[in-house]
């Protein structure tokens, strides 16, 4: 591939940018796209913004300015501390309270990932590398347009040359410019998510553990088996627990009861009954799990021409009832579908981290404790799983994300196929004629490879959040943080080495048959790609980005809705969350390319650099206007950017290992293995500093926050919220007859609602007050 196949392609995915661009500018003024581009708006209730008729047919740069303008205390507000983990990803600010400007005067922030960073290594690379390549051997120079990419790699630097060691400089200056931002960045978060903690207001999973593996007895439930261990060896600071159920048989008894409660409900008042009787007339509708009985008038008599009214006393007791037997049937079958699993909730934040943390039984397979996560952060369909399925099916997911890797090989041969233009021509001689024309060449070898691989990858995000889920995550920031790993871990293996190594599936395994010959192996391979990790970055970088911030799916969608059901309204429930688990592998992906052909191919780094400067507005646009932040894990993603960076690092420098070593250069390859030590030191450190703040709760923090709570008097104020902050039904009786009251005429004595039965009281009385009945 040559410069003007990489222009082209270059060029095309500009020209793409630019219009998706412009349309976004335009479609996100008119009113009927409002639920697809202000979807954080639509869900906190804000008023809609009103352009003028001209205003809305022009594209306009305003949402570059506002996301440029917006501070990080508002995004904070907006999109929480996940939110703006994310963006120090892109763009980093206020090391240590202050902004710290190293190497440049700019505004902009700091990060491994950043403009910065890559702003360093593309003026290295650009004024320093790339002439050093270019100019690396004696030979005939052509057009820069004709040259072949490979002129711009190391592999254009003759054997010994003694201009290596501005490579070696180049790999000192980016290691030790990367882990000191590392550094400061890893410092900063982890007193953010401390501030987070101990500001915010307090939090239900603060108080609350989840134990499952509760051992099974004949002669006591669950529920009293749970209560009886925690009042034994935690009795002072148990307050109370909350069962898991199976939800989806006991949500599917509840809707039932709802239907039968409707359909008396609509015969008391819409049928002429005999005061103090349940129904009139026989009741068509019949559900699986409940069958109402027909009552009939006394036989023999004929029916009144004139309607009887209903009085309060009759409807009062057909409420009664009804109410009485939706939430016996509730009772009935929610102590029957109880789960070996329960929420136990404590007195003190103190009292339920020490709970989470200590092993609880002699067999650690029996009362398995977690800190509980956030009530919003809850996945409750994977709560009833046996702890003892966990490591089963943890094996057989990594098994079938392995399988689903190597079954990928298939297109991504296919892939790199298309980069050799003689391979292709070899393989459809057909399409010879075709290929020898220079545009479709271009088009051919320089830009439909990666879209062809990145169509290819839409398949893996959906793949890998199902191999979370059936893992047995316990939450829905765990599952996310899962398949951020499974699709980080794919993407790498797939876009880096498979391509790299290119051929036959037998040939990629020979390559790594000698473990000392993998550097020498990935020198020759890596430079030998450049064609297709640059067209990769244009491809999936710019045009991606383009893309997020159109919406595409999320537009076409709302355009079936509103053209074909016709439904004009916008439902706070539909807003989008942040999807961290295919953004962040996309952004480590390219930092990991950027690290590792830093000098090897530091053309790509131009382009990197550009791709991040249009991703710090994209996404700070989407987190301000789109996603909306349904629950918060407090920045628990970062580790796995801080080890991502440490690995990209390390491989940079084995793969520069390589380099020196077949270019004949003792010197640069001794500096380089200090240089190797140092990283993993470093990273050790910061393992030990800082990665437990993200993993476990500090007793010191915890502590003072339950003084002061107790000093202010909110611990009562508290404990009443923790009875319904781990809410597991979506349909309760108290939802179903809080409104119930003031639908009644005046006339009609007020009737109290039924009591609402929380999952795992059992032993305690459901007591209704119209028939003085109590369900035990």
């Amino acid at each position: 591939m040559n410069i003007s196949a990489l222009l082209t392609s270059a060029g095309i995915n500009i020209a793409v940018c630019l219009i998706l661009l412009a349309l976004y500018s335009i479609l996100r003024k008119q009113p009927s796209n409002w639920s697809v581009y202000f979807g954080q708006r639509v869900a906190t209730s804000r008023s809609r913004r009103t352009d003028p008729c001209f205003e809305r047919f022009v594209p306009s740069p305003s949402w570059i300015v506002r996301a440029w303008q917006t501070s990080e205390e508002d995004l904070l507000a907006i999109g929480g501390l996940d939110a703006v983990v994310f963006l120090r990803i892109v763009v980093f600010r206020q090391l240590g309270g202050a902004d710290i400007y190293i190497y440049f005067d700019l505004s902009l922030s700091v990060s491994p990932y950043s403009i910065r960073t890559f702003a360093i290594a593309a003026v290295i690379g650009c004024f320093v590398v790339i002439p050093v390549n270019y100019y690396g051997q004696k030979r005939q120079y052509q057009q820069i347009p004709l040259e072949s990419l490979e002129v711009f790699t190391i592999l254009n630097v003759q054997e010994g040359s003694k201009w290596l060691w501005t490579h070696c400089l180049t790999l000192y200056i980016l290691t030790c410019s990367a882990c000191v931002l590392l550094y400061f960045e890893y410092r900063s978060i982890a007193k953010m998510r401390l501030a987070h903690i101990t500001e915010s207001p307090p939090n239900p999973s603060h108080f609350t553990v989840l134990v499952r593996a509760i051992p099974w007895s004949a002669d006591e439930t669950y529920s009293n088996s749970v209560k009886n261990f925690f009042m034994k060896y935690h009795e002072s600071g148990y307050l109370f627990h909350q069962m898991v159920h199976r939800a989806g048989t006991i949500q599917k008894l509840m809707s039932d009861a709802e239907k039968m409660y409707m359909v008396l409900k609509a015969a008391s008042i819409d049928r002429n009954c005999t005061p103090g009787l349940m129904q009139c007339g026989p009741c068509t509708d019949h559900t699986n799990s409940f069958k109402i009985l027909s009552c009939e008038m006394e036989a023999g008599k004929e029916e009144k021409a004139d309607s009887v009214d209903i009085d309060s006393a009759g409807t009062e007791k057909v409420f009664g009832f009804s109410s009485l037997i939706f939430v016996t049937v509730h009772a009935i079958f929610v102590l029957m579908l109880e789960c070996a699993a329960a929420f136990v909730f404590f007195k003190t934040r103190y009292a339920a981290v020490v709970v989470a943390q200590v092993l609880q039984s002699s067999n650690p397979m029996l009362w398995v404790t977690d800190s509980a996560p956030e009530p919003h952060d809850v996945y409750w369909s994977n709560l009833w799983i046996p702890y003892g399925q966990l490591w089963i099916r943890k094996i057989a997911t990594l098994m079938a994300a392995i399988a689903f890797m190597l079954v990928f090989l298939i297109p991504v041969t296919f892939v790199q196929g298309l980069t050799q233009l003689e391979q292709l021509q070899q393989t459809f001689p057909f399409l010879k004629g075709i290929l020898k024309k220079k545009f479709v060449s271009q088009l051919a070898t320089g830009y439909l490879p990666s879209v062809i691989l990145i169509l290819f990858l839409y398949t893996v995000p959906p793949t890998m959040m199902l191999f979370s889920a059936v893992e047995g995550s316990i939450s829905r920031s765990g599952r996310k943080k899962s398949a951020c790993c499974k699709i980080l871990y794919f993407t790498i293996w797939n876009v880096f080495f498979v391509n790299v190594f290119t051929g036959s599936v037998i040939r990629q395994l020979r390559v790594f048959s000698s473990v000392k010959d993998i550097p020498a192996q990935l020198a020759n391979a890596v430079p030998a790609q450049a064609s297709f990790f640059l067209t990769y970055v244009l491809s999936s970088g710019w045009a991606s980005l383009a893309c997020e911030v159109m919406q595409l799916f999320p537009l076409l969608c709302n355009l079936i809705k509103r053209f074909i059901p016709r439904i004009k309204c916008d439902s706070p429930e539909a807003a989008l969350s942040f999807p961290y688990h295919t953004e962040i592998p996309r952004l480590l992906l390219f930092g990991f390319l950027g690290f590792t052909c830093s000098i090897l191919i530091p053309l790509i780094l131009p382009f990197l650099l550009v791709y991040f400067v249009l991703a710090y507005f994209v996404y700070r646009n989407q987190i301000l206007n789109v996603y909306v932040s349904k629950y918060e894990s407090r920045g628990q993603l970062w580790p796995i950017v801080h080890n991502t960076t440490i690995f990209s690092l390390v491989f940079m420098q084995i793969i520069a290992l390589g380099v020196f070593g077949l270019k004949r250069s003792p010197v640069s390859s001794g500096f380089t293995i200090p240089l190797v030590i140092c990283t993993l030191l470093f990273n050790e450190y910061c393992r030990q500093r800082f990665h437990p703040i993200f993993k476990n709760h500090a007793a010191e923090v915890l502590i003072d926050m339950d003084r002061r709570d107790e000093q202010s008097g909110k611990m009562e104020e508290i404990y009443q919220q923790l009875h319904s902050a781990y809410r597991q039904f979506t349909l309760t009786p108290h939802d179903l007859f809080k409104s119930e009251s003031s639908s009644h005429h005046e006339g009609c004595n007020d009737t109290q609602d039924p009591e609402n039965v929380k999952p795992g009281l059992r032993g305690e009385e459901l007591s209704q007050v119209n028939g003085s009945i109590k369900i035990v």
